[in-house]
């Protein structure tokens, strides 16, 4: 599973957690929603690091990827990639 899937399934169930603790307090809903809110977030804070850390990893490897990618493709656009043993010349398309 992915981290950033554990890490949002993560805040989801720590906000629902917060919410059901709170559900027996004699309060208005929309205080009660806020309040868990705010909560869950401090909670996932310290309690959901590990989780946040990993997808921050994955998430720099996959923009990493992309760049490098993009370097490659902007390489092979200019003619400067020579992988594939062309020498640079393009093919004309002559029509007759």
């Amino acid at each position: 599973m992915s981290a950033a899937v554990k890490y949002t399934l993560g805040r989801i169930g720590l906000f629902v957690v917060v919410v059901a603790a709170l559900w027996p307090v004699d309060m208005d809903i929309f205080l009660k929603l806020i309040l868990a809110l705010l909560f869950s977030a401090a909670l996932s804070f310290f309690l959901l690091k590990g989780w946040r850390d990993e997808m921050a990893e994955e998430m720099a490897a996959a923009a990493e990827r992309r760049r490098v990618e993009k370097e490659r493709l902007r390489s092979a656009l200019a003619g400067d990639d020579q992988a594939d043993g062309a020498t640079g010349d393009r093919p004309t398309d002559e029509k007759g």
